[in-house]
């Protein structure tokens, strides 16, 4: 486990596809700062990993936003970050600098729905030629941005307003607006027809917020949904079938006030059936779907991460929790976590159960 402290809660973070580099933002009400931190050495030492003496993170480039950052992803193929304040729907613009400059400076701004809702903007972003952004804070408000025009090439066609949980590209041209009632909409930037909209499955216990993510893979067809309630019901559906789940498990995810910034699932982007869940405890828990039934059973936890509980070192007894937690893109094993008294974490984790 490597770590990084300051005096910040940090929010958002994203791993570039250099995967050697990670960007993080604050959350405060007040100034924040924007960071480029370059992961530590010994995590690539392939041998004699002990004589690597670096552990820490390294700032790369760095700088300021005015307000909060609650939303934040890196432009594939570019030096470039988008923004979002949870505040407002207008997304912020940011180059990371280069050689010649090591300062992190807002470069722009692109307009979205004129709804405003708590939770803000949510933001997906893919690999093109012509960056874009996808980017909208209800269903109804969805749109696909060009960068360099601020052209929008593409609206969800669907008159409801629900506040949305998630936006995330599950191939070139398909994407999942998740929303917060457990809604799902799929819809394909490359026509003008409806979007297909999938209700939650049935759920045992009273839930408020629904949290979603997909599995990536080379095609739809292995593409795998989880739907997390507020309940802590989890569900596990194939993308080609969300009308039912294919398996499910109630989670831990301790009773407290929860809102849609407040948990975090991931699905492990290169290690099967695995995902991560984050939320406001101090832990960030590892779980094996592939022994989950149909039927509705306490999960049992693969791995837990309590480095944060080890270096917390609040000292005015406020509650520290995990902010935010992300896979990284080639290492299986690895991720990172940001908690609320400023540690981010890069740690691996072995699996002990003797099942894989």
């Amino acid at each position: 486990m490597f770590q990084n402290k300051q005096q910040q809660m940090y929010q958002c973070m994203t791993v570039f596809v250099v995967f050697t580099a990670v960007c993080v933002a604050g959350c405060s009400l007040k100034k924040n700062e924007i960071l480029e931190l370059r992961l530590p050495l010994r995590l690539f030492a392939e041998e004699n990993k002990g004589l690597c003496a670096e552990r820490d993170f390294k700032v790369v480039h760095g700088g300021f936003t005015d307000g909060p950052v609650r939303c934040l992803r890196h432009i594939p193929g570019t030096r470039c970050l988008v923004t979002n304040d949870g505040l407002s729907a207008e997304l912020q613009l940011w180059g990371l600098g280069g050689d010649d400059s090591n300062v992190i400076r807002r470069t722009g701004s692109i307009e979205g729905s004129r709804s405003v809702l708590e939770c803000g903007s949510r933001i997906a972003v893919r690999d093109s030629s012509r960056p874009q952004v996808l980017h909208g804070a209800q269903s109804s408000g969805v749109q696909l941005t060009e960068l360099s025009s601020g052209q929008m090439l593409y609206k969800l066609d669907t008159d409801a307003a629900d506040p949305l949980s998630s936006l995330q590209f599950v191939s070139d041209s398909v994407f999942l607006a998740s929303c917060c009632n457990g809604n799902i909409y799929v819809a394909d930037t490359r026509t003008s027809a409806a979007p297909q909209l999938y209700p939650p499955p049935a759920c045992s216990g009273e839930s408020v917020f629904w949290w979603t993510d997909a599995s990536s893979g080379p095609d739809l067809s292995g593409c795998k949904v989880i739907r997390l309630s507020s309940s802590g019901q989890a569900m596990v559906s194939d993308l080609r079938s969300l009308e039912g789940a294919v398996s499910q498990a109630h989670l831990d995810i301790q009773a407290c006030h929860h809102g849609l910034d407040v948990v975090r699932v991931s699905w492990a982007p290169v290690l099967d059936n695995c995902i991560a869940l984050s939320g406001k405890f101090i832990t960030v828990h590892i779980y094996d779907t592939s022994v989950w039934t149909t039927e509705l059973q306490e999960a049992q936890l693969l791995f837990e991460h309590r480095g944060h509980v080890v270096s917390l070192q609040s000292e005015d007894a406020v509650p520290v929790f995990i902010t935010s937690h992300v896979w990284h893109p080639d290492r299986p094993r690895t991720l990172l976590s940001a908690a609320s008294d400023g540690s981010v974490h890069v740690w691996d984790w072995v699996d002990q159960s003797g099942t894989r």
